[in-house]
């Protein structure tokens, strides 16, 4: 037992060390090419932070562990925004300024929709998997769009802000983004063996590990990041990256381990994680997206509620997963 557990400390100590790397020479590379900073915010660092959940659901899918696959996707969503937005909102009130993030909100809630409908009937097949993916291509596409066209958003202040303190040189950027890249394929495959075998020892599902363990772990470079945008007062950034990352693993990651092999979705995952994810998204727009002339805005107390949801789920989790069959 001793080497599995060992296997998912260590795996997802390096997991979020070698993320880290890969966001900041990534960005930085970016931006020594001329990138705006609006651009490398929504796409360089949106991909850099999701390159854990990546890369796990691309090597458990592939290894005929679908429930990682698909619990590490749906569980780091419903993460991000549960526990990641809960805790930043508790340490200070997030406050929503750019007018992109406020485009990303209902984007990001009908791509749930989306997600949605596709396990509604028991499996993600390639086609299902082809979609996710043509969607996010045109949802990149996009993105580029916007990056090119919005330079005086508040979100690309907050991120040319970051990058004066952050560039790294050329050289050095470019060590850290192919280390970076290695170390997180290792560490993914050194945290999914772990990963495996603790489910098989304590007899529980795959699904429940990747929603669980596996999920928070790769969660962690997006808390980290969030955690210390809110406390320089870059509100923008810390919403930017969960909305960001819940894009990327509800579309890239489920269709990347989808295209290696078809996902089969128990009814559970429909009933219980998908219907957790949704409503914590539909929340998500509708406190943050400002009706009315309304700035939109986390406040502490709905912090506390959004980390009481993530408990729960949480707690309902591995109850059901002791209780009797």
């Amino acid at each position: 037992m001793l080497m599995p557990i060992a296997a998912v400390i260590f795996g997802l100590i390096l997991l979020v060390w070698s993320a880290d790397r890969f966001v900041e020479g990534s960005a930085s590379v970016a931006r020594h090419f001329g990138m705006p900073p609006l651009l490398i915010g929504m796409v360089v660092v949106g991909f850099g932070t999701s390159a854990p959940e990546m890369v796990v659901s691309a090597l458990s899918a592939a290894q005929g562990n679908p429930g990682i696959a698909l619990g590490n996707a749906y569980g780091s969503n419903i993460t991000n925004i549960a526990l990641i937005i809960g805790l930043t909102a508790l340490i200070s009130p997030i406050t929503v300024h750019s007018q992109v993030l406020k485009k990303e909100l209902p984007l990001l809630t009908a791509v749930t929709a989306l997600a949605a409908w596709q396990v509604w009937d028991g499996q993600i097949t390639r086609l299902d998997a082809v979609i996710l993916l043509l969607v996010f291509a045109a949802l990149l596409g996009w993105s580029i769009w916007m990056g090119m066209r919005k330079p005086t958003d508040s979100l690309g202040h907050e991120m040319e802000q970051e990058l004066k303190q952050r560039t790294l040189a050329t050289g050095r950027a470019t060590f850290w983004l192919v280390i970076g890249l290695l170390l997180l394929i290792v560490s993914s495959r050194i945290l999914v063996w772990g990963a495996v075998d603790l489910a098989r020892l304590f007899g529980v599902s795959d699904l429940l590990v990747g929603l669980t363990i596996v999920a928070v772990g790769t969660s962690l470079p997006e808390l980290a990041s969030s955690i210390i945008a809110t406390r320089k007062g870059e509100h923008d950034i810390a919403l930017g990256n969960v909305l960001g990352s819940n894009l990327f693993n509800t579309l890239a990651v489920v269709g990347i381990a989808g295209v290696i092999r078809p996902l089969p979705v128990t009814s559970e995952v429909f009933s219980r994680d998908m219907l957790t994810m949704a409503v914590l998204t539909i929340s998500l727009f509708l406190i943050c997206y400002g009706f009315r002339g309304r700035v939109g805005r986390v406040s502490r107390l709905e912090g506390v509620v959004l980390i009481a949801c993530y408990i729960g789920y949480t707690t309902y989790l591995v109850i059901s997963s002791t209780g009797p069959s």
